[in-house]
């Protein structure tokens, strides 16, 4: 039946009584696909029934589906044509793993971090409405994401609306971690409640069966402002907001979510469908453990064992660190923005429940929160991936570092992330932060230094941001381990005329580098910068008197990156060394291997020697 989808609305050519069938058929290409290339398998699973759905009752692409990260869109890209290409999935040059304009006219709007689908699709409505355009739109945000904070301030928006705007809530109760707050026990009393659930039923099916009259009075009743469940849940949010409440509706049972979703279509105003879906459905292992099959590797199907165990990663590391940290300092607390799992903060939560704090998808009340902490005396430990600390700038800028609080950030995913693609790049970050006074960023170049410059980072005051990268933790140059000091650099082997200035995780490919031109029978200087602010100038000045040549390393963008302040401090001081920024250039990283995103950003040690090569032509 699969193989009937090839474009666009294939699925409305399919029998009512046989979606549930397509729906099976789908999940199981998703788990033997996604064993194959990885990806996010447990909310792809989660949603098969709920987008068969959508698609039945939208035509897409003249109507448009939001979907909030995006991470769930799997079964979306199979019911627009893109079923042959999943082979490719997170591939270079392959499918994306996340919705992309770029790659069809059914993806309305790219996507990858949270909480921002129904702003977007907000936007979409006025834009449809001012040009007297007739298609929908929907927007389907997780419960997850509707802890981020932007999703309130677009709901307190679309209240106002006169038009339709549908947003479907798919609730799992998970967003990667277990949800917390507020929102996530309301929710939890909607779709648990009997007494509203049941007599909601009970009433419509009912008054359904009244003839002739039964089904319009039913959707009169639940157009109605103060309808059933106004009366049996006083105070619901979203009806005092002003927004028609439809639900909780089981998201699995395709038949109720299509006449569902049918009837917000025709409704006047903004209408929230409430759906009720399982993570990781159709696959045990990843109904046990939706956190390790949001995002996974390559696995075998029979068991959902990864194939490849791999060596300990950096956020493995930094895990183990935080634990003895934990046991060490009483003032260390750590917090997460819903990522307790991803970034390895699971072990601290567990042997120190009391200093561990989720707060959610709100990276911006995350930093904030944090810097309350400080002034409270404690030592906070931010764990967070670097482009979701770009939601929490503000916060980073004018709470912590105005304030200059010791507030500590580590940094995961720093630098090329491999298969998540653009949105998830992590190589802004000492560009958006070096310009903050008071703020330390510092890299480690291995797996000891890490916990070096968390031990460290714990000692200093003000802000510290501690940046590495995603996977497996480099264990060379174990032998180099000097003292951490504030705003110095490490200099590994010393030679004359080359210098090599690399931080963190580029200095493993400076090693490479520094071999190769020794092959030559040059001896170039290796140097582990170790901070990007304040970083070594008194070693630059001094270096400057045997060499002739600085090459700057960084997994970074050259724009406001370590190599330009490097170079605007030489232009300052009248040093002349010529000197190559190595660094990640002004675009947009697609979605490929982390060796192949090197080399097309240049950064990787074979690109360094060309450019060294080119240096030493021009001499």
């Amino acid at each position: 039946m699969l193989e009937q989808i090839n474009k666009p609305n294939d699925i409305k050519k399919i029998p009512q009584d046989q979606l549930q069938a397509l729906a099976d058929e789908i999940r199981q290409y998703l788990i033997t696909a996604v064993s194959c290339t990885g990806g996010h398998l447990a909310s792809n699973l989660g949603v098969v029934e709920l987008t068969e759905a959508l698609h039945y009752v939208y035509d897409l692409p003249k109507d448009k589906i939001i979907w909030d990260v995006g991470h769930q869109a799997y079964t979306h890209k199979i019911l627009t044509g893109r079923r042959k290409e999943f082979v490719t999935l997170r591939k270079e040059n392959g499918i994306s793993g996340f919705p992309r304009r770029e790659e069809s006219d059914c993806d309305s709007f790219d996507a990858g971090h949270s909480s921002n689908s129904i702003s977007a699709g907000l936007g979409y409505v006025k834009a449809r409405d001012l040009q007297k355009q007739d298609h929908h739109v929907v927007a389907v945000i997780g419960d997850g994401a509707l802890t981020g904070g932007m999703a309130y301030e677009a709901l307190n928006n679309m209240s106002q609306l006169k038009s339709n705007f549908v947003v479907v809530l798919n609730d799992n109760n998970m967003s990667i971690s277990r949800n917390v707050g507020g929102m996530h026990q309301y929710l939890g009393k909607i779709r648990t409640s009997p007494a509203y659930t049941g007599l909601k039923d009970s009433v419509s099916e009912r008054l359904e069966n009244i003839p002739g009259i039964g089904g319009n009075l039913v959707s009169g009743i639940r157009r109605t402002k103060s309808s059933i469940k106004q009366l049996v849940i006083p105070g619901m949010l979203f009806e005092d907001m002003g927004i028609t409440y439809l639900g909780p509706v089981n998201g699995h049972d395709i038949p109720r979510m299509i006449r569902v979703l049918q009837e917000a279509k025709r409704m006047q105003g903004p209408v929230l469908v409430h759906v009720l879906t399982e993570k990781g459905r159709g696959y045990l292992p990843a109904i046990r453990h939706p956190e390790r099959f949001h995002g996974t590797n390559p696995f075998s199907v029979e068991t959902g064992i990864p194939l490849e165990a791999g060596e300990p990663t950096w956020t493995d590391i930094f895990s183990t660190v935080m634990r003895k940290l934990g046991e060490r300092e009483p003032s260390v607390a750590a917090v997460t923005a819903a990522m307790m799992e991803g970034t390895g903060l699971k072990r601290f939560a567990l042997r120190f429940p009391d200093r561990f704090f989720d707060v959610g998808i709100a990276e911006g009340h995350a930093v904030t929160f944090a810097a309350g902490l400080a002034l409270g005396g404690l030592t906070p430990v931010l764990a967070i991936y670097s482009s979701f600390l770009q939601r929490g700038f503000d916060q980073v800028m004018e709470d912590v570092c105005m304030q200059d609080l010791h507030v500590i950030l580590a940094i995961d995913r720093a630098g090329l992330v491999g298969a998540d693609g653009k949105t998830h790049q992590g190589c802004f970050d000492i560009s958006y932060l070096s310009m903050l006074p008071n703020m330390t960023i510092m890299a480690p170049k291995n797996k000891w230094e890490l916990s070096d410059m968390m031990k460290f980072a714990v000692g200093c005051k003000g802000p510290v941001a501690i940046r590495y990268p995603r996977g497996a933790a480099y264990t060379g140059l174990e032998e180099h381990r000097e003292e951490i000091c504030t705003g110095k650099a490490e200099v590994i082997r010393r030679g004359s005329r080359i210098a090599i200035l690399a931080l963190g995780n580029m200095v493993k490919e400076g090693v490479k580098v520094a071999d190769a031109l020794a092959e030559e029978g040059l001896e170039p200087t290796l140097v582990n910068l170790r901070f990007a602010k304040p970083f070594d100038k008194e070693l630059l000045r001094e270096l400057a008197a045997d060499h002739e040549l600085y090459v700057t390393m960084e997994e970074n963008v050259r724009n406001g990156g370590l190599g330009e302040h490097i170079l605007a401090f030489l232009n300052e001081e009248g040093i002349q060394v010529d000197t190559r920024i190595i660094a990640v250039p002004d675009q947009y990283m697609r979605h490929a291997g982390v060796d192949a995103q090197m080399r097309a950003a240049g950064i990787d040690a074979a690109s360094v020697l060309n450019q060294i090569h080119s240096w030493l032509e021009e001499k």
